[in-house]
């Protein structure tokens, strides 16, 4: 008995067997909540606010159902009995839900009103991830601030007219963003919503959005499990199917438990096995090798999701890598390539044509960019800003769907030995040109709820449609910074030579704010205006090598600048404007240059309004920064 006993008190389990106990014990665990019955079986039935339509999955209303009852964002409350969706510190009146198409018929609280006025009318996309604008909808785009008191095929709009500004309003058909070719020349601002479909021209304007919109949502599909006869609801992360029995993935028309169990442990097991030789083949490997590039694309990965999750339904759509394939034909047009990645034109389901921007997955700055342009022009909106359509971010393959520009960038038609002519713009065009810069940068310092630093403005980053309206694009490098800040922290510089503003490299001069935007932008005028870049080693005349310096010794002695074959009166003017404007902005000191609404006023004023600038004495660095190019 007792070496019975001693044989019992020394045995020794195998390492196989301990390994499969332990396993056999996890599972157990694992699968023995699944076998009790749900709880929450029951608890997701569709709600109403009292009038408008029942409220169920991916929709909840907090005092109605639990949170696990709803899908994130698409918490609704309700006010006067109405169902309120809230997107963007917008809200709006939802008058109908089609949860088989996955649509809302909604209307801006407020403006729902008979007596509601429309201004300011604001301007509506919702490119968002979760919320985009049905491709039935049509467009309405009111006009402000018009000197003309009638504008044919135009509705004018009395409630919000004067006796020197009018307002008009016009319904387009083609459901397209406005262009300058239809955007009515004496006419400052504009507002862009969408209106039903069934809408005609001979419709008044306020009835139109009276009716209001119809908005899809996208989230996973509820079908399957309701057909099954369960109720569905989002725990853990993700997607469930709430039955009698217990929590599926899609429907509770799934397998015995017994058979789920048993196909679990079997794949269990075996990704466990899998895992311990992984752990064990790394651990044994150094630590520098290159076995462990993964981790930084993970990471990459992780923080772009994480940006994306924490934007919400704020940002632009949300496209899969297939989907731009396909509007790109496989990626068959290639626009043209740089440090970041490749332009590939595309065409979207409503034949809007659109610029994809594919982002060069080995630059190691990749998902910084991505970031940067997604979050500084994803919520922006301006005629003068290129408009961010959607993105794709798949694992490793980012891309960013822009609205495409048909004259490409600026820099192709500033300087001849690009094109081999004196010049491709008469001087009133590169006029117009420079005052639609300046609005858009005026825009993105003041006018979005953010202060947004382009912080690399150069002549390829300016994109021109088909009548030369110049839009802001490329905002790689840009920063975000709140209004009551004036400067931003930078741990290394960025931009590029030539228009890089001094206290970027130079942090003695002064921090870094929306003046090196100016700065870059004062540079890139005085190209415009030269034909030349500023800095031109091969200039016969030692003195003319820094265009600048140049320049403002012939507005200071008064001689005819003879720039660009501009021969008339006006035309001079018109250059000699430019060029003070543009010395004004590239002042050393930050705290000297004028504010971008300020550079707008005096392009608008004449000649003989502007004072001449102290002389600029410091030039762009030699060697390179980080950059876009």
């Amino acid at each position: 008995m007792n070496q019975h006993l001693s044989q019992v008190r020394g045995f020794r389990f195998s390492p196989n067997f301990k390994f499969l106990f332990l396993t056999a014990i996890f599972f157990l665990l694992l699968t023995e909540p699944a076998l009790s019955i749900d709880k929450l079986f029951g608890t997701c039935v569709p709600r109403s606010c009292g009038k408008g339509p029942n409220i169920s999955f991916p929709f909840w209303i907090p005092d109605k159902h639990p949170p696990h009852c709803g899908y994130p964002g698409f918490k609704l409350t309700c006010k006067n009995q109405e169902p309120i969706l809230e997107i963007f510190n917008s809200k709006y009146i939802i008058q109908d839900i089609f949860y088989e198409r996955q649509s809302l018929s909604i209307v801006k609280e407020g403006w729902i009103d008979k007596k509601y006025c429309p201004h300011p009318l604001y301007n509506l996309t919702f490119n968002y991830t979760s919320f985009h604008i049905d491709e039935s909808n049509l467009n309405l785009f009111v006009f402000y601030n018009c000197t003309q008191e009638q504008l044919p095929q135009y509705q004018p709009i009395p409630c919000i007219s004067n006796q020197t500004h009018h307002a008009f309003a016009r319904l387009s058909f083609t459901g397209s963003l406005m262009n300058s070719s239809n955007f009515p020349k004496k006419c400052q601002s504009y507002a862009s919503v969408p209106v039903m479909k069934d809408s005609k021209p001979q419709d008044n304007y306020l009835e139109m959005i009276h009716r209001g919109f119809l908005l899809d949502w996208t989230s996973p599909s509820c079908s399957r499990c309701l057909e099954s006869g369960g109720q569905c609801g989002y725990l853990e992360n993700e997607f469930k199917c709430f039955c009698p029995d217990r929590p599926h993935h899609v429907s509770c028309k799934n397998r015995l438990v017994s058979d789920i169990a048993g196909a679990t442990t079997a794949v269990g097991t075996f990704l466990i096995c899998l895992l311990v030789f992984t752990a064990n083949f790394i651990r044994k490997l150094p630590p520098d090798n290159s076995i462990f590039f993964w981790r930084k694309k993970t990471n990459d990965s992780r923080n772009v999701e994480a940006f994306l999750e924490n934007y919400g339904s704020f940002v632009p759509r949300r496209y899969r890598y297939s989907e731009l394939k396909k509007m790109t034909n496989s990626f068959k047009d290639n626009l043209g390539q740089g440090g970041y990645g490749s332009v590939f034109k595309g065409k979207l389901n409503d034949d809007r044509l659109v610029a994809v921007k594919v982002l060069n997955n080995s630059k190691g700055g990749s998902g910084e960019e991505f970031i940067n342009e997604v979050a500084s022009i994803g919520r922006t909106y301006h005629v003068n800003v290129v408009a961010l359509l959607g993105f794709c971010s798949e694992g490793s393959k980012r891309a960013l769907v822009y609205e495409f520009m048909p004259k490409g960038s600026l820099e192709k038609f500033i300087y001849p030995d690009k094109l081999g002519v004196s010049h491709a713009l008469d001087c009133q065009k590169l006029f117009q040109i420079a005052v639609g810069i300046a609005r858009g940068l005026e825009y993105l310092h003041g006018g979005c709820s953010t202060r947004i630093l382009h912080l690399d403005i150069k002549p390829h980053n300016i994109l021109l449609d088909d009548d030369f309206c110049p839009k802001i694009s490329d905002f790689g490098l840009a920063k975000l910074c709140p209004k009551r800040e004036s400067t931003v922290s930078m741990l290394d510089a960025r931009g590029t030579v030539g228009y890089i503003a001094p206290e970027v490299f130079c942090r003695n001069i002064g921090g870094v704010s929306h003046k090196s935007d100016v700065y870059s932008y004062g540079m890139m005028v005085l190209e415009m205006i030269g034909g030349r870049k500023n800095t031109d080693a091969g200039a016969e005349n030692t003195s003319e090598i820094y265009f600048p310096h140049w320049i403002y010794k012939q507005i200071l002695c008064k001689e005819t600048l003879g720039l660009l074959g501009f021969r008339t009166e006006a035309e001079e003017e018109i250059a000699r404007k430019m060029v003070i404007v543009g010395l004004w902005c590239i002042q050393t000191v930050p705290t000297n240059r004028p504010s971008m609404s300020k550079v707008a006023e005096m392009l608008e004023e004449s000649l003989e309004r502007l004072q001449m600038p102290p002389k600029p004495y410091f030039s762009s660095p030699s060697r390179s920064f980080s950059s876009t190019t």
